[in-house]
């Protein structure tokens, strides 16, 4: 059994994790007709439930499943693999009667039914059972409230509500006016943009992957790999101090781990070049900045003329170039993790001196 525990926590580093989510993401969509196989649906789910079915045994495992702020996320995780996979298989099942010539399981007249009394009696069932499973939820586990905030006794770890942890846990990787205001505004930005940049009248009222693979892909990427795994993993692995703890470890208040960020240009001038660092920011940043300018303007550039060329004859450049900074923006997320990771690389420009680090 210790052996078990110690391969799950092996796989909660954050680097197995990331690389882990990312890989499961690349087979699931690479091979989406093995995916979406039921026996591959119902395993996923299996598998969950025999996990935090037997994982509550563990008394580490039950104090961190168990409370209450936890539990909803516990089900959130059930749902988004179920309706990942789900979503997916619709897509597959059309895309195949697309190519079968046939019309998209959406637009056959035999699987329509009427909203009265079909649709609201359905409607009907499910009020009923959500208000029973709330009800049961609320007597069973106790609401999460704790004590008036006190600033001379702060709970360690302080976590933000489950959909902010996304958010503190970018807050880990950039400067807070980066993680904190310009990443959510565009976040923002570029869903309100989708409708303007994507005009591909495609996949509209029915599920399709084949016809819409870069921007299915795209978002599910963001959403499934970026977002919900972030969640997941500050829920469960961020422990005191904001270090990382195993699902079946204890989470220990004097657990320190030693951090060597180091920077760019400490990098750049003191380890590779064997120099003192110059005295202007300006060009002991110089480095980080045309790093910085070439991945945000230059990258741009390199893939319209290359990899995504199609995609810039078919956009045109405007909205390619807009699509291009906003996929590029949300790339840094995982770049400035690796770097942190297996570099310990804190900031790529940091200029101490204008309060500006990336």
């Amino acid at each position: 059994m210790d052996a078990i525990k110690e391969f799950f926590n092996f796989f909660a580093d954050p680097r197995v994790f990331f690389l882990l989510t990312t890989g499961a993401f690349v087979f699931a969509v690479w091979r989406r007709d093995l995916f979406v196989k039921p026996s591959v649906g119902y395993g996923l789910q299996i598998f969950l439930v025999l996990f935090f079915g037997l994982g509550l045994l563990d008394e580490n495992f039950r104090l961190i499943i168990g409370k209450p702020d936890n539990v909803p996320i516990v089900g959130l995780i059930f749902l988004l693999l179920f309706f990942t996979w789900y979503s997916m298989r619709q897509a597959v099942l059309n895309d195949q009667r697309i190519a079968n010539a046939e019309p998209v399981a959406e637009k056959v007249e035999e699987d329509r039914v009427w909203v009265w009394p079909d649709l609201v009696y359905i409607e009907l069932i499910c009020l009923v059972l959500c208000s029973v499973v709330l009800i049961v939820w609320s007597i069973v586990l106790k609401a999460p409230l704790e004590q008036p905030a006190n600033a001379a006794a702060t709970p360690n770890p302080s976590k933000a509500p489950w959909y902010f942890l996304g958010l503190q846990e970018m807050l880990v990787y950039f400067d807070p006016w980066l993680a904190g205001v310009v990443l959510p505004s565009l976040i923002i930005v570029g869903l309100m943009a989708i409708p303007y940049i994507d005009t591909n009248p495609k996949g509209n009222g029915y599920y399709t992957f084949k016809e819409r693979k870069a921007e299915i892909t795209i978002f599910l990427f963001g959403f499934v790999v970026l977002w919900s795994s972030l969640i997941v993993l500050g829920t469960f692995l961020r422990g005191p101090n904001w270090n990382f703890f195993g699902p079946f470890e204890y989470w220990d208040i004097h657990k320190l781990e030693a951090l060597t960020n180091v920077n760019l240009s400490e990098y750049i001038w003191l380890r590779g070049l064997g120099v003192g660092m110059p005295s202007h920011w300006l060009f002991r940043e110089l480095p980080g900045i045309l790093l910085v300018s070439f991945y945000v303007f230059g990258l741009p550039v390199v893939f319209a003329r290359t990899v995504f060329k199609r995609y810039y004859e078919k956009l045109g450049p405007a909205r390619f170039y807009v699509t291009a900074f906003l996929f590029l923006s949300m790339l840094s997320l995982p770049v400035k993790m690796l770097a942190r990771w297996l570099f310990n690389l804190k900031y790529v420009v940091a200029i101490g001196e204008l309060f500006f680090n990336i």
